[in-house]
């Protein structure tokens, strides 16, 4: 008797299935409850089809179900490959001669008859045994914690998954009494806690914690997301003393290993460090988009010119922590400009002028004193009645200043009693509140658009002296004052959140992530698999730009299948991805920003990129029908005249004039570049590599045919490079002898790339160094010959390591799209193969996802598509997986139950079930798509449920559910916000003045 072998029922590899039937595994809508009676099952259900199908699982709750397990056998060489295992009984096993009975038994499967109530038996021996001999691996606890979760799905009864819960924190409670140490264990303690435990004994036991662990940033970060999520317990102002902890306890931590390393080994000291102060400039991101979010954006943006100046731009000096922030308090409460405004010199410089201008008036005064030889004078006798005159003229002087301050007292009160008296005379009772005056939701409506529009306008801060001038002089209102007053940030509003980082890593991460926090470009630094990349995607309210180009490309695929009219997208149900990435101002204020920190990192191209990008963007936007001049030319050229030798400012400036259609002007720029190479010091020529295949880029971007002018130039620059002759501007094609050196010069310079890749040494300049000896290849020996190169690129690293490279990250998209570019020869089903495979080492890239829909739209079918999502939202569930399984459904126009069940199965995971963005698509899609204004109700009192801290989703409350909601829900709405602490600028009696006065 021969028995099949087991195959997953919905396998990848397979062409059929019900994906309906897979996407409705949720805990809300289960197909079979877990507390129901297994005994009720329909008799079709207990006796047809596999007992392994997702639709007959529920036998295995049968206890005395008894299933064959198969020991597999030791000899994996001697089992027959096919769809089934034989099996020998006894009388054949015995058989054969000069066999001895276990060397049969090691070359054949075992069978045992084994039901789950044995397996689970069978299972926590094993267990019990390897954490008494293993009990510091905490792989071993963690698995045997999983296993609790197994055994808990197959209970039918809530009493026993609740005791096996118990059973599984008591596990995790030795495992941690064992390994104190270990963060792993810890949170999923914790997460074990948060299933039984009530909000406040959950996070007593957080800050019990805490207490114990106050340096660890995953511990801290865990926890700020589980209070913010608490919706009974969400304030502002608790949010903000719970990050201040956090910043002070790390930065405290930061500071402990410093002194450390100065005692101890200095190298290990070192990588601790930069990793905790990686971890610190995270948590300090996500308090300034808290801040953000909240309503506070001059707060936030505060928040980044302080730190930004505390920790690239203190003076030299030897400062104990305490001076450092006495010094740094005169200069915020002094006029001199911040990071990102006009005339911004940095604190240090800022510090040296006004030193400067202190010595310069101590001299002239000196020189005043000493001139005419004056020794003092006396005061003479007629002083004493003047100082008696003026005590009593002082005297009556005062007298009349407290009779005017009575004055304007009484005349203050008169004014509010005849502005109350003007209310009522509106209809305005102020006595009863506004939520009793507006019956109306269209006052609502326009209150909500004031209220936006105003977040949009109101993110810089302002300075106080200024505002107190504008006052003086009569230039705003009374009114207007206070609210610009306001937005005024002190020193005490950021003091407790500054801290000091003492690696250019992190420094260099504060500065890159502020660039992106306000909109500007930067190239990805970061491995999509790090937990940072993960945790921007979680606390954003629309879509990255990274993300936002990938969805669009997805949904230009799809939609030339599709008829347009009923062709949505899911960048289309949020309206506008971003507002801060249209504002001129806010651009002008990044590109002073990131001119002023390249003082700080001087030629470095990812930051002199985002200054001329957000030099376009705000020239752009401030004046739409400029010509087709790039209109970063002449900051790009200001900066040339000031380092002549910044070759990468050149390419990153001839990319630019590329970006524009200015093809000859962006070869000037790269001919002069690579030319001065030669003349320059050994550490720029280094960069030469990045250069070459940058214009090699451009050149292939202009291609025209498969033998045009372009390809020649990109052979022919790709050739410079490779045999290491001095660049020279293109003439004609590069010879066969000229392509054989540099091919044979590319492999050479691989070779020592190799041996410090294999150390772990990979940098931007090796990577585009193999990237250009695969372009050469791809251009003169065809496709395979590119692909081949980076496939042995590959091959020199680690799969760990080279799955948390940003370097490798970036190849492997260019191996994609080199692939991409020749699938016609290649095939569909070798593209294929690969996107799999590279999602199997970054399973979190957007990149990769819109290659998985763009090549399987063509090579497979849907369901088959939905079967490599369906399996990556269960193995690898990311925000990034959920948006393009949502954007493909949503492209494709499938059933309404479909994308509402992807929904519903997102944002019921503990991951993302604060995912801000998430929530956002769902209630627009309910509205515009499903048309279905209860269903959308519902959806947003639980989104602002999860996500109380986010004033844009609050405010789709009043501009999506109007009709939906009534003028007294809409009020109350308001009144909620503002017991959260969320920043109202906008009061609602000005919108019914506006009313009043229009009539």
């Amino acid at each position: 008797m021969d028995i099949a072998r087991y195959k997953p029922y919905a396998a990848v590899s397979d062409s059929s299935g019900d994906f309906q039937a897979l996407y409705q595994g949720n805990r809300t809508g289960s197909a079979l409850e877990r507390d129901a009676d297994v005994d009720a099952l329909d008799g079709k259900l207990k006796s047809g089809g596999r007992y392994w199908s997702s639709k007959y699982m529920a036998l295995e709750r049968h206890k005395n179900l008894k299933r064959l397990r198969l020991l597999a056998p030791r000899d994996l060489a001697d089992t027959v490959a096919g769809d089934f295992i034989p099996l020998m009984d006894a009388e054949t096993s015995d058989e054969g001669e000069g066999v001895a009975a276990d060397e049969s038994l090691s070359r054949t499967p075992v069978v045992v008859e084994e039901s789950w109530e044995d397996e689970l038996l069978r299972k926590t021996r094993e267990f019990n045994k390897l954490t008494r001999e293993r009990p510091h691996d905490e792989k071993v606890w963690l698995a045997f914690a999983e296993f609790q979760d197994k055994v808990s799905d197959m209970q039918p009864q809530k009493g026993a998954r609740l005791q096996t819960l118990e059973k599984k924190i008591s596990i995790l409670e030795k495992a941690s009494d064992l390994n104190p140490d270990n963060e792993e264990l810890l949170l999923c303690l914790l997460k074990a806690y948060k299933r039984r435990d009530s909000s406040d004994v959950l996070i007593s036991r957080w800050q019990k914690i805490l207490i114990q662990h106050s340096g660890s940033y995953n511990l801290w970060r865990e926890f700020l997301h589980v209070i913010q999520g608490e919706f009974s317990r969400f304030k502002v102002s608790d949010m903000r003393k719970m990050y201040v902890h956090a910043i002070q306890a790390i930065s405290a931590a930061c500071r402990m290993h410093y002194r450390q390393g100065c005692q101890g080994d200095k190298s290990h000291s070192d990588i601790a460090i930069v990793q905790l102060e990686l971890g610190l400039v995270d948590i300090f991101l996500s308090y300034c988009r808290f801040e953000w979010q909240v309503g506070y954006q001059e707060l936030a943006t505060a928040l980044f010119q302080a730190e930004i100046e505390f920790s690239l731009f203190c003076p030299s000096l030897l400062l104990t922590e305490q001076s450092k922030q006495i010094l740094f308090e005169h200069f915020w409460n002094s006029d001199g400009a911040r990071v990102g405004e006009e005339g911004a010199l940095g604190w240090s410089t800022w510090l040296e002028k006004e030193e400067e201008n202190r010595q310069r008036v101590i001299r002239e005064e000196a020189a005043h004193d000493n001139e005419g030889g004056w020794t003092g004078w006396s005061e003479p006798l007629s002083k004493n009645k003047e100082n008696s005159t003026s005590t009593e003229m002082e005297v009556e002087s005062n007298a009349a200043v407290e009779e005017f301050q009575e004055e304007t007292e009484n005349e203050d009160i008169k004014q509010e009693e005849d502005t109350e008296a003007l209310l009522k005379m509106l209809g305005i009772d102020v006595d009863i509140g506004a939520s009793g005056e507006v019956k109306d939701t269209s006052t609502w409506i326009r209150w909500s658009e004031e209220e936006k529009s105003r977040d949009c306008d109101q993110w810089m801060p302002v300075r106080a002296k200024s505002e107190a001038k504008a006052s003086n002089n009569g230039g705003t209102p009374e009114r207007e004052a206070e609210e610009h007053l306001s937005r005024v940030i002190m020193y005490e509003d950021v003091t407790e959140y500054l801290f000091s980082l003492g690696s250019s890593e992190a420094r260099l991460s504060l500065v890159l992530q502020f660039v992106d926090f306000f909109g500007g470009k930067t190239s990805q630094r970061i491995s999509t698999n790090s937990s940072a990349w993960s945790e921007k995607l979680l606390g954003l309210e629309a879509f990255p730009q990274s993300v936002l180009q990938s969805l669009r490309r997805v949904h230009e695929v799809l939609s030339k299948t599709q008829d347009s009219s009923n062709s949505f997208s899911l960048e289309s149900l949020l309206g506008t991805t971003n507002d801060i990435h249209e504002k001129a101002d806010l651009m002008k204020f990044l590109r002073n920003a990131t001119l002023l920190c390249l003082s700080a990192f001087p030629r470095n191209y990812l930051l002199e990129e985002a200054a001329l990008v957000a030099e376009e963007l705000s020239v752009v936007n401030l004046n739409p029908s400029r010509s087709s001049a790039t209109p970063c030319r002449a900051l790009a050229k200001f900066l040339l005249k000031s380092d002549r030798q910044d070759i990468l400012l050149c390419g990153v400036y001839a990319r630019r004039e590329a970006f524009y259609g200015n093809i000859d002007h962006a070869r000037r720029v790269f001919d002069m570049a690579l030319s001065s190479i030669e003349g320059l010091p050994l550490e720029l020529r280094s960069n030469a590599p990045l250069l070459y295949f940058w214009y090699a880029e451009v050149e292939l971007a202009n291609n025209h045919g498969n033998r045009s002018e372009s390809s020649f130039r990109a052979m022919h620059i790709l050739s410079c490079l490779g045999s290491g002759v001095s660049y020279s501007p293109f003439k004609c094609q590069p010879s066969n002898l000229q392509l054989l050196r540099a091919r044979q010069g590319f492999k050479e310079r691989i070779r020592t790339v190799q041996m410090s890749w294999v150390r772990g040494a990979i940098d931007d300049q090796s990577a585009a160094l193999i990237s250009c000896a695969a372009l050469l290849e791809e251009l003169t020996s065809g496709w395979a010959s590119g692909i081949e190169v980076l496939d042995q690129a590959f091959a020199m690293v680690l799969p760990d390591r080279r799955s948390h490279s940003h370097q490798l990250e970036f190849m492997f998209n260019f191996y994609m799209k080199m692939l991409w570019r020749h699938h016609g020869q290649s095939s569909l089903s070798k593209c294929w193969e690969s996107i799999l495979q590279g999602l199997r080492i970054y399973p979190f890239s957007p990149e990769l996802y819109s290659d998985l829909i763009e090549v399987g739209h063509f090579y497979t079918t849907s369901n088959k598509l939905r079967w490599v999502f369906d399996d990556y939202c269960q193995k690898k569930p990311s925000v990034v997986v959920w948006l393009f399984a949502l954007s493909f459904e949503i492209s494709k126009g499938v059933s309404q139950h479909r994308i509402r069940g992807l929904f519903e199965r997102a944002l019921a995971d503990d991951k993302f079930h604060n995912s801000v963005v998430l929530w956002r698509c769902y209630i627009a899609y309910e509205m515009n798509m499903a048309c279905n204004p209860s269903t959308s109700r519902r959806i947003f009192f639980r989104a602002i449920h999860a996500c109380p801290w986010s004033k844009k989703l609050w405010l789709d409350g009043f501009l999506k559910l109007n009709s939906t909601l009534s003028a007294k829900e809409l009020s109350d709405l308001q009144e909620v916000m503002r017991d959260k602490e969320l920043n109202l600028r906008t009061d609602i009696y000005e919108i019914l003045l506006q009313d009043e006065l229009v009539v």
